[in-house]
This record gives structure tokens, sequence and C-alpha cells, in this order.
């Protein structure tokens, strides 16, 4: 971690159930969520990305159609049942090609590729150090990449929030926007 953070014990960590997902994941999700609209500002055919905390996914399957047949999305989660329906999800939409899962540990993300664009969506409060995830999460950015930090509006605080964005910021990153996302506070950052 770096050194100029201040790390403190989110006291909001707490990873929901695997099968919780299917509550958020379902056909109503598709009116709120549009990953097309939501992701191609940022993901490019032929880029490397990361979704980060990637749940049963979604927005891995959004971002693969975007990256296409020479591009790569890499679906990240702690827990491995989410990475299954995933990779069954993937294979059955015909992406199994072009996403490749990776299993997290509970303090560390461990993702070693170069990536062009991270998502991290719903899952910063989750973890036991956002200072530690974010920093994680900095240090695969190639140098023009960018982050995109998504919590839901529900559950995070606005001085949470503020948190994640300052801890962001204390690492070299640069706030670009605050995109408007349903049911959600956000932040997209530049490298």
């Amino acid at each position: 971690m770096n050194e100029g953070l201040t790390s403190k014990k989110n006291n909001h960590c707490h990873v929901c159930k695997w099968y919780y997902a299917y509550l958020f994941d379902n056909p109503l999700r598709r009116l709120v969520y549009n990953t097309n609209k939501l992701f191609s500002p940022y993901v490019k055919p032929g880029m490397t990305v990361a979704d980060i905390g990637c749940g049963m996914g979604y927005n891995s399957i959004g971002m693969a159609r975007i990256v296409g047949k020479g591009g790569l999305v890499i679906a990240a989660d702690l827990q491995r049942e989410m990475l299954k329906i995933t990779e069954k999800r993937a294979r059955r939409k015909g992406l199994s090609a072009i996403i490749k899962t990776h299993k997290c540990e509970s303090d560390k993300i461990g993702i070693t590729d170069e990536i062009d664009f991270a998502v991290a969506f719903w899952v910063v409060h989750e973890t036991p150090s956002p200072e530690a995830f974010i920093s994680e999460i900095r240090s695969i950015l190639k140098p023009d990449a960018k982050f995109l930090l998504v919590e839901p509006s529900h559950h995070v605080t606005e001085a949470s929030f503020n948190h994640y964005v300052s801890v962001a910021e204390g690492i070299d990153m640069v706030l670009l926007d605050k995109p408007r996302i349903g049911g959600s506070k956000a932040a997209l950052f530049g490298r």
C-alpha cells in the first residue's frame, strides 16, 4: 500500500452471499443499466478491461461485447460461485474466449495484467481496506487508463464515497467526471 495513504478499517465491510446477487442481476436490471451505454464511452474494441467484483458477470458480458475478439475482460471476484456463474453465462453467450475469470483474495485483487479500463461496481464498500483496494487498482492501470468507481446510493453514505474519491486523488488519480448512474454514486478517474 502507498505510504501516503491513511488506512482505516472499513466498518461497512460485509461481502454479500453469492446467492444474493440474483436480487441484483435480473431482467429488471437491464432496464436501469444498459452496459453498452454505460461502458462504450470508456471501453473500445481490443482493450483489456477488468470487472473487479464481477458478481455474476453482468458487466463483464456487456464489456466483452464491446472489446470483441481482440480484447480481454478479466472478471475478478472473491467468491468462486460468482466466477462459476460468470463462466457459464459467458459460454452461453459465446464470449468465453474473451472473458477470463480471476479469483481474488479477501485482501488482494491479484491481477497482474496491465489494464486499459477497470470498473468496481458496488464493491469498494465490501473491501476490508478501500485504501489498499483502490491503490492496487491504480497499480495495474496503464498510463492512459480509466477507472470507474460506482457505489450504491442506498448503502454508501456521501462521506464514505467522498473518502473513496479522496483516496484515489491521494494516489495521483485524476477525477474526470461524476457520471450519472441510476441508484448509484459514481466517479471516473484517469491515471
